[in-house]
């Protein structure tokens, strides 16, 4: 049974995949960040977080916050397969009619909160969790960062912030793709030992593979990881992940293609579907 329900997951994530290279396709896409971290959201939707469609507005919904605000079409897609926004609406990525743009925009449903200025997110997300502490309720508050976002002062004050108030409620996902914008993190400004730096902040820290849905299915269920702290989970990622052809390329953080090579990269990401499964 859980075979298949984690089977389910990756179904969902080839299709927000899908969406997400179209969205190249229409004036173009962070791409290579958006593929990294597909993955990920699509399981804290589906498996973690405790909203829906109907409790968009609830008081007592989880909440997640995407601060790599320019990874947005994977939460796009995301939200067109949950039901959240009608699939249609993503072919009218960029266009001026809609909402659906390069960053999240609180006026499609299932977005809470701006971003696109990297480094503040997480701080919006602090207040959020820190209010729902005070009034005793048990949301739990998710921000989604970038590993090169991390260079952001604002970061790691706000995690002095969360952990001086002890907000276990407060969840931060890394996702550890290696790029910051056109150059690999390590050569531009170290990250490593993230995990050590992260637990020196006063938070728990996991670390895994963020493309494993079997993976995130153990750590997840598991928080919060101790009473008093946030929490920090590492997800090691692949920049495009998906489309062997564009991961791990510096020049693909934002790409456009032409309509024969976004058919070009449909092929090639259901081509490594297939031989996974094989």
């Amino acid at each position: 049974m859980e075979k298949n329900r984690l089977h389910e997951l990756e179904q969902q994530a080839l299709r927000v995949r899908e969406h997400i290279i179209h969205m190249a396709g229409r004036g173009g896409c962070f791409i290579g960040a958006a593929l990294s971290c597909s993955d990920i959201i699509v399981y804290l939707y589906n498996r973690f977080l405790n909203i829906s469609q109907e409790t968009l507005t609830d008081p007592d919904r989880d909440y997640l916050f995407l601060s790599k605000g320019h990874a947005v079409p994977a939460l796009y897609g995301t939200l067109a397969e949950l039901g959240w926004i009608e699939k249609e609406r993503l072919n009218r990525h960029l266009d001026t009619r809609d909402h659906i743009y390069w960053h999240p925009n609180p006026a499609v449903p299932g977005v809470e909160f701006h971003s696109g200025s990297l480094g503040h997110l997480l701080s919006v997300a602090l207040g959020v969790a820190l209010d729902c502490k005070i009034k005793k309720r048990g949301n739990r508050v998710v921000v989604i960062t970038g590993d090169g976002e991390l260079n952001e002062g604002s970061i790691w004050e706000a995690l002095l912030n969360a952990a001086a108030h002890g907000l276990d409620n407060l969840v931060v996902v890394v996702d550890r793709n290696r790029f910051q914008a056109n150059k690999p993190t390590e050569e531009l400004i170290p990250l490593e030992p993230l995990g050590k730096k992260f637990e020196a902040f006063g938070c728990r820290v996991r670390r895994g593979d963020g493309h494993s849905f079997a993976w995130m299915n153990r750590v997840f269920p598991e928080l919060s990881f101790a009473t008093g702290q946030p929490t920090v989970i590492i997800a090691e990622t692949i920049r495009g992940k998906g489309l062997p052809s564009i991961e791990q390329r510096a020049d693909r953080w934002f790409a456009e293609y032409s309509e024969v090579e976004v058919r070009q990269l449909m092929d090639e990401l259901h081509s490594r579907e297939n031989s996974e499964e094989e």
